[in-house]
């Protein structure tokens, strides 16, 4: 299933970042597993055939490094024979994607940065054995290799979609690994002095609602989407520690103060990684776009 958010959109298909599913998918299988793994539905569940697998970048066992680099040379050889189709956009993407996959198989920094499992077994038990500390900790590893921006999801679709069952849900199976990864990343992020140049992130597409229900056929009650306010929070990259912006009404529900729309954060990002608010970029016809649509909030940064 594609989620909105996680590829280029407007900025076309062959700027879409590598997507990655480290884990194996299943509409059914929430949580943070192989630990962690519960049902909204019908409570907790174990499934041993879960596991957290990084993707191989190791070369066919019936290719060799020099038979690689022939096939490189070959490859050389034919493009020079058919430079007009660089003018293509669809080609020049696929072009774009196989020289990172060259790139991913040739550099042993890069593949040893996908691989978490041999990493310091106390730093696998300080993220978490499991999906979303072995993600995180997978962050760290691409951010100190040099990727300059990384994305995790934690969980699939369904994992925080909490319409029912909420509480437990979240009190024994969502929030602790949540608590544990995010954590475990901001300390070694500082521990390795990559912090202050991270701007870390943690956001969803929106909140929920402030009032308790119950779904029909449902056996616990949870909390429904609701847009109207939510909560996002940033570190690192210059932010001030503890501090808040904005605060909601009594019950949680709408903005009480400072209220701040997706386009101020988008704006921050932008801002904090020192973009010009003039910044414009081109769509795939070559029209040129904005990038900005919101205010940077700089109250957060000092």
């Amino acid at each position: 299933r594609t989620i909105p958010g996680q590829f280029a959109g407007l900025l076309g298909r062959q700027k879409d970042p590598f997507f990655l599913e480290a884990s194996q998918y299943n509409p059914k299988s929430y949580g943070a597993y192989p630990e962690y793994l519960f049902h909204h539905a019908d409570g907790k569940r174990r499934r041993d055939d879960l596991q957290f697998r990084t993707f191989s970048l190791d070369l066919p066992d019936s290719i060799d490094f020099e038979r690689f680099q022939d096939r490189l040379q070959l490859r050389r050889v034919l493009d020079n024979q058919q430079r007009y189709l660089e003018t293509a956009a669809e080609v020049t993407g696929h072009d774009r994607y196989r020289e990172m996959a060259v790139g991913l198989l040739s550099d042993p920094k890069t593949k040893a940065a996908f691989e978490v499992h041999g990493a310091d077994p106390a730093l696998q038990d300080r993220y978490g054995r499991n999906a979303f500390g072995w993600s995180l900790l997978m962050a760290r590893q691409l951010v100190e290799a040099g990727v300059r921006l990384v994305q995790v999801n934690l969980g699939n679709n369904e994992t925080w979609d909490t319409h029912q069952a909420a509480f437990p849900n979240l009190r024994e199976f969502l929030l602790p690994p949540t608590d544990r990864a995010v954590s475990a990343l901001l300390d070694d992020l500082g521990a390795r002095g990559l912090l202050d140049d991270t701007l870390v992130v943690m956001a969803s597409e929106f909140g929920r609602t402030p009032k308790i229900s119950t779904l029909s056929g449902a056996k616990l009650p949870g909390r429904d989407h609701w847009g109207a306010v939510q909560t996002v929070w940033l570190a690192g990259g210059g932010v001030r520690g503890g501090a808040v912006l904005g605060s909601t009404d009594k019950l949680g529900g709408h903005p009480a103060s400072d209220g701040r729309r997706a386009e101020d954060l988008a704006a921050t990002i932008f801002d904090a990684l020192g973009l010009p608010a003039d910044t414009q970029w081109r769509d795939i016809i070559g029209r040129p776009m904005p990038l900005y649509h919101g205010e940077p909030m700089r109250e957060l940064f000092g």
